[in-house]
């Protein structure tokens, strides 16, 4: 069988390993890569190609970088002219047409970090730690117009750990994504595999993570802040108010255990340890390992309290 032909979508690095795989396969021709434009990055702002674009030129396979692909009919006559019989999409960033969807062979495919019908949407890796999820996995799709709506032609699962955090499943999620690729993808083309609905009776949806999210609610429970915490260190991370200012949150678990809580008002620090601090929350206390103060380094709370003398009865949140 002569090698399937692939356009690639994808922008950040869960792509990058999707990328890597197809380049590796024999089975697997990539003729052409679809990226996000180069973004400022670093202190200097300097214009920076994704990491999907850096890995293509290497590869000197031929890039686009439009800002709307949907705005630009040019670029998908261009795209046609590659002659890929499949597209693979993966974190591309942007929304496609039906005529891009109709132009390949075997149509588009997206390999999306959940299991389908839940968690439909931006955030999926982020939405399942914050939800206490005790599975996630990535879906193989194939892309209609509604949003994660298309028929499943595979699935991998993990277990989510209670330590696990989404910087971690995220890197799990993109080497099974990969794999769906190479197995499933193939069996899809060859004729093998039939995709399966989604049942709409079973979907989540997981919404763009909004900066006013990123404020720990202190009356919420412990495992809900908990579950925050682990999500959100893959973008936009957490923080709380200490003496009025920003208190970045990297690392916690929660207890039942905390010292003298009482009848404490959330957000009340009720132990002092020398490895963590005990907080009440609205269920449960959390207790706090690793934090980072404004215009400072991600520190242990070992090394916080040598410059910050809290005791039990003080406030975060104010």
């Amino acid at each position: 069988m002569s090698k399937v032909r692939v356009c690639f979508l994808g922008t950040p690095e869960f792509a990058v390993t999707s990328l890597k795989a197809l380049l590796s396969d024999e089975h697997f021709e990539v003729v052409g890569v679809v990226t996000q434009p180069d973004r400022p990055a670093g202190r200097k702002l300097q214009l920076t190609p994704s990491p999907v674009k850096a890995l293509a030129q290497a590869h000197n396979l031929k890039v686009l970088a439009p800002e709307s692909l949907k705005a630009n009919p040019l670029m998908l006559q261009e795209i046609k002219t590659w002659g890929a019989e499949v597209a693979v999409v993966v974190a591309f960033g942007q929304i496609l047409t039906q005529e891009f969807l109709d132009s390949f062979r075997f149509g588009c495919v997206n390999v999306h970090g959940s299991v389908l019908p839940r968690w439909r949407g931006a955030a999926p890796i982020q939405r399942a730690i914050e939800a206490g999820d005790v599975e996630s996995g990535v879906t193989l799709q194939k892309m209609v117009k509604k949003l994660d709506a298309g028929d499943i032609i595979g699935i991998r699962r993990v277990k989510i750990t209670p330590d696990m955090n989404a910087l971690q499943l995220h890197d799990v999620l993109a080497q099974l994504g990969a794999e769906l690729l190479q197995v499933e993808l193939m069996d899809y083309v060859r004729g093998n595999l039939a995709p399966t609905p989604q049942d709409e009776s079973k979907v989540t949806l997981a919404k763009k993570i909004e900066k006013m999210e990123s404020q720990i609610d202190w009356s919420t429970s412990a495992k809900a802040i908990d579950g925050k915490i682990r999500g959100f260190v893959y973008g936009p991370g957490t923080y709380t108010l200490l003496q009025g200012k920003k208190l970045k949150l990297h690392r916690a678990t929660v207890t039942r255990d905390g010292g003298s809580i009482g009848s404490a008002k959330p957000g009340t620090i009720t132990a002092v340890h020398e490895d963590h601090i005990s907080v009440a929350t609205g269920d449960g206390v959390l207790q706090l390992f690793e934090v980072q103060p404004e215009s400072r380094n991600r520190m242990a709370i070992a090394d916080f309290l040598k410059g910050h003398a809290l005791k039990v009865g003080d406030q975060l949140g104010v």
